[in-house]
């Protein structure tokens, strides 16, 4: 099996902080690999290492084939990086930003200024291509960065929590472009803090907590490690709710739980109880309008992993990851 990015027992201190403490990643060629944990937890500092902005204090890693600690500069040749914050220039136009990269990349001037064009294109910044970076909005800029990014056709893309600040039809646009990119052959290292972001693009995830690797394979295999499915059913009645309640209890495994707004949802095993609460439901006479069999939610993995819940993951402050200014 051929990796495009290999790590193996990185470890990174600043200080007192344990930012890594043998940290292993792997993420086969053409494919998304979603970096999870809590903010703090070390995701930003392993993209640092690997895209060779920062030195491990142990362990190995290789990216593209090449090793990050004794060929950084071939590295780099086949990488691309989009931090959490915008790195373009203000005060140069959208085409003079990607020219410029261009150039720094050895492209030709014709030829930067043809890939400058098919990126604004793709990103649709087209009508803002002759505008000032700085008068382009917050996802407008995120949209730039990310092109700037892809403009050597990086075989290895980092992408820091890319959709940070984008509202919901601009982060699915990003979707698409990450899919995109792995359909031409691109890996791509994804740390996010949104969970169904995870869900929707990675093959792999790592989970990684207070530096260190917890759980991690394909979506639906961390999905499991809560067992069983979840059954969740709204009642029609909400009069009904209490005697729903104790027919989940009879029928799942453990106390039911709330789920949104009046639904409960509780633990089964199999994939085909649904025939029988069905027939339990009608035997009981409560309507529904809402029954679904699934697997747990990666929020509700994320929960039951590192005892935190997405909001707290997302709300966590973003200092605790110390690490200095490169």
């Amino acid at each position: 099996m051929t990796f495009a990015i290999h790590a193996e027992g990185l470890t990174k201190r600043f200080g007192d902080n344990q930012a890594l403490a043998g940290v292993d990643l792997a993420a086969r060629e053409g494919t998304v690999l979603g970096l999870l944990g809590p903010n703090g937890a070390g995701k930003t500092t392993a993209v640092r290492i690997l895209a060779t902005l920062l030195a491990a204090d142990s362990g190995q890693a290789t990216v593209a084939g090449f090793d990050v600690r004794t060929d950084p500069r071939r590295v780099r040749e086949h990488i691309g990086l989009t931090g959490q914050y915008a790195s373009v220039d203000d005060d140069l136009t959208g085409t003079q930003n990607l020219v410029m990269i261009g150039q720094l990349l050895d492209l030709r001037g014709v030829e930067a200024r043809r890939r400058a064009r098919e990126l604004l294109e793709w990103f649709d910044l087209t009508e803002a291509a002759d505008r000032m970076a700085k008068t382009y909005s917050g996802g407008m800029r995120r949209r730039l960065d990310l092109a700037a990014s892809l403009v050597g056709r990086p075989a290895v893309i980092f992408l820091d929590e890319p959709t940070t600040g984008l509202d919901p039809s601009k982060r699915e646009d990003m979707w698409g472009v990450i899919r995109n990119l792995v359909a031409d052959g691109s890996t791509v290292l994804l740390t996010t803090q949104y969970l169904a972001e995870a869900d929707a693009l990675a093959d792999e995830i790592t989970v990684i907590d207070r530096g260190r690797v917890i759980a991690g394979g394909p979506p639906d295999q961390l999905k499991r490690v809560l067992g069983g499915q979840r059954l969740s059913v709204r009642p029609a009645d909400l009069g009904q709710r209490d005697e729903l309640r104790r027919l989940l209890a009879v029928i799942g495994h453990g106390e039911p739980a709330e789920e949104g707004r009046d639904g409960l949802t509780v633990s089964v095993e199999g994939d085909d109880v649904l025939p029988d609460v069905v027939a339990a439901l009608r035997s009981a006479g409560i309507r529904v309008t809402e029954l679904s069999l699934h697997l747990p939610s990666l929020d509700e993995v994320f929960f039951s992993l590192t005892g935190r819940s997405e909001a707290a993951h997302q709300s966590t402050d973003r200092t605790t990851e110390k690490e200095p200014v490169a």
